[in-house]
């Protein structure tokens, strides 16, 4: 049971920081290899904000999304969107897309070394234990679980309900025929390339709140995002969601049962498994 709840606690945080790179490459068409850095920024921003203004992390939302948004977008604007203009194929543009972001993670490690350093950090916050079943544990994971839950959600809604959401679903299908019945694919793509960022800040955000971190650690959780959202199916943020968990519960039983040190090595053989088996992801649709 211990692992259970514990891999739960730990995918639902995991969801959250996927759904941003699902967006990224499922509707902007950009395999953005600088997620990960997005994601430690997010979490060196909420370390400065609690550290500096003694509030609560969650008050930091307010501060790292809307930057994190801004950011995105003119990364997008400026940067790929030359390279999507003079990509003749998709696959072109995955390769530069690759390439170029690649690069920028270098940007943003640099930028972070230089103005928080190379430490280590972490902070306290709701560092008590909270019940479960008889068991304990921390309340932090448990309050960055409830939070990462809620926005999962509400973003879901936001995506199915609302007529944004709708063109950015369109654009994922197929960007061709949605710039013929009127879509704004560039705008449209800059949207979810800027809101993947935010949602993956805010993930950086709430694992902050129980993980320690430092300015290398993005290419781990760019790996991690990459691996469940190829699981899941780029085009289907449901199977983002379900391979999250997956990934949580995998990397919890190796942690416990047999060496936490091959956490990262059960997600490759998970990633492996499907790319043998499911290639096309859990929701994906087998070509005809």
């Amino acid at each position: 049971m211990e692992i259970i709840i514990i891999g739960i606690l730990l995918g639902g945080t995991y969801a959250l920081m996927a759904m941003g790179l699902q967006l990224q490459y499922g509707v902007a068409r950009i395999m953005n290899l600088a997620n990960g850095e997005i994601l430690v920024a997010g979490a060196f921003g909420t370390f400065w904000f609690f550290t500096a203004f003694k509030m609560s992390p969650f008050w930091a939302l307010f501060f790292i999304v809307p930057l994190a948004f801004v950011v995105n977008w003119a990364i997008y604007r400026y940067l790929m969107l030359p390279l999507v203009k003079r990509a003749k194929s998709h696959g072109q543009l995955e390769v530069d897309s690759i390439l170029s972001t690649f690069g920028i993670s270098f940007i943003f490690i640099g930028i972070l070394l230089a103005v928080f350093g190379g430490d280590y950090l972490s902070y306290s916050y709701f560092d008590e234990a909270f019940v479960i079943l008889g068991e304990k544990y921390g309340l932090n994971r448990v309050a960055a679980f409830i939070a990462a839950a809620v926005l999962s959600i509400g973003f879901y809604i936001w995506l199915i309900r609302t007529r944004a959401g709708l063109t950015l679903r369109a654009v994922a299908v197929n960007p061709a025929a949605a710039g013929l019945v009127g879509i704004n694919v560039i705008n449209a793509s800059a949207l979810a390339f800027a809101l993947g960022g935010s949602v993956t800040a805010a993930g950086g955000m709430l694992l902050s709140m129980f993980l320690t971190f430092d300015a290398s650690l993005g290419v781990i959780f760019t790996l991690k995002a990459l691996v469940i959202v190829i699981m899941g199916g780029v085009s289907d943020i449901r199977g983002t969601i379900l391979a999250a968990f997956i990934l949580g519960l995998a990397e919890t039983t190796v942690a416990i049962l047999i060496d936490p040190g091959l956490t990262l090595a059960a997600a490759y053989v998970l990633f492996l498994v499907i790319l043998l088996v499911r290639p096309e992801g859990l929701f994906g649709r087998r070509a005809a």
